[in-house]
């Protein structure tokens, strides 16, 4: 038989959650965190990509959310980490510990589960006891292909004539996987043809500054240009994509907003929280595209990284398009940091 773990994530776990974790699996808890957040609490080197913590006595409610919590003001001391007992899982790693990690992120949470290996001598049957414990069975396997599954699934839903203040002829098409999921959405305008390049943006969603106008990103400002810049030419395609946050969600996005005012950049605040620097995916993109009819763009992008992403996807991009507009003093450091640091041309 093959490995099965009780999962739960980190952020949530109390001293009850706890206790009743390793009662129903009749095992010790663990701590799976992220590499990068191993990393920054200086346990190890960010060589994997799942760490998992253990201590000599039982782990802790308060522990747990120190370890996996940057923003706990809790700063472990020597003595608590010198305490621990850390395990470094190569890359890849295709275990139980790393698709409970996995699950987190798609959750939109911090990047941290407590884990404990099934040892219940009446487990055999697992759909059977799980049922019998109220939990949810879940294959670690689908975990892992959540991203290709979802792309792959994608299908129009809906779609509507939405006419824009300079640009009447618009349409937003509505894209979702097949059973359910975060909804993509492409801004169509004019009558673009499929056998020429797209002029085409990949916007991730912003709630800040595309719905709010925060000053703190360039967003709001990307999002209404891209709209001018296809509408001068006449036809084009905005992606608008459910990857908030470069993919971490709005509530950590939300959490690293709060470690940039303590001095953090843009990606060692993701890093702090234990995510990559950019967490997207563009699989969603270019099956988009694909189902749109259209398999070669003019991507209007700063972010060369982005051209590689699609064009690993199986999109042809014919032409980088220039995509920059003026800094103001909230935002100075951030765009600094995408120069510096994410490659990004400005």
């Amino acid at each position: 038989g093959g490995v099965a773990i009780l999962v739960r994530a980190a952020e949530s776990i109390t001293p009850d959650a706890l206790d009743a974790l390793g009662e129903i699996s009749n095992a010790a808890p663990v701590l799976a965190i992220t590499a990068r957040r191993a990393a920054v609490l200086g346990l190890a080197e960010t060589v994997g990509k799942i760490v998992t913590l253990t201590t000599g006595e039982a782990l802790s409610a308060d522990l747990v959310r120190d370890l996996a919590d940057p923003i706990a003001d809790n700063p472990l001391s020597e003595a608590e980490k010198a305490a621990l007992t850390v395990t470094v899982k190569d890359t890849p790693t295709y275990d139980c510990e790393s698709a409970a990690v996995a699950l987190t992120k798609i959750a939109r949470l911090l990047p941290a589960a407590v884990t404990a290996a099934i040892k219940d001598p009446t487990a055999d049957d697992l759909a059977a006891w799980t049922a019998r414990h109220d939990l949810l069975l879940v294959d670690a396997g689908d975990i892992f292909q959540y991203d290709s599954t979802q792309a792959r699934t994608l299908r129009a839903v809906s779609s509507a004539r939405v006419p824009l203040p300079d640009t009447q002829n618009t349409r937003i098409i509505a894209f979702r996987p097949i059973d359910g999921g975060l909804e993509h959405l492409a801004i169509i305008i004019g009558e673009p043809k499929q056998d020429q390049p797209v002029l085409t943006r990949l916007h991730s969603e912003c709630f800040t500054g595309d719905l709010l106008g925060s000053l703190r990103c360039d967003c709001g400002d990307q999002l209404q240009g891209a709209i001018k810049e296809i509408t001068a030419i006449g036809t084009g395609v905005l992606l608008y994509l459910a990857q908030e946050g470069r993919g971490i969600g709005l509530v950590n996005k939300l959490r690293a907003y709060e470690l940039q005012d303590r001095g953090f950049d843009t990606m060692d605040a993701n890093e702090q929280l234990g995510f990559d620097a950019d967490e997207r995916v563009y699989l969603p993109a270019a099956q988009i595209l694909r189902l749109l009819g259209y398999d070669r763009v003019r991507l209007m992008t700063n972010n060369p990284n982005k051209v590689s992403a699609l064009s690993n996807c199986g999109i042809v991009v014919e032409e980088r398009v220039p995509h920059a507009f003026p800094s103001n003093e909230h935002n100075e450091s951030y765009l600094r940091t995408k120069a510096v640091r994410g490659g990004h041309v400005f």
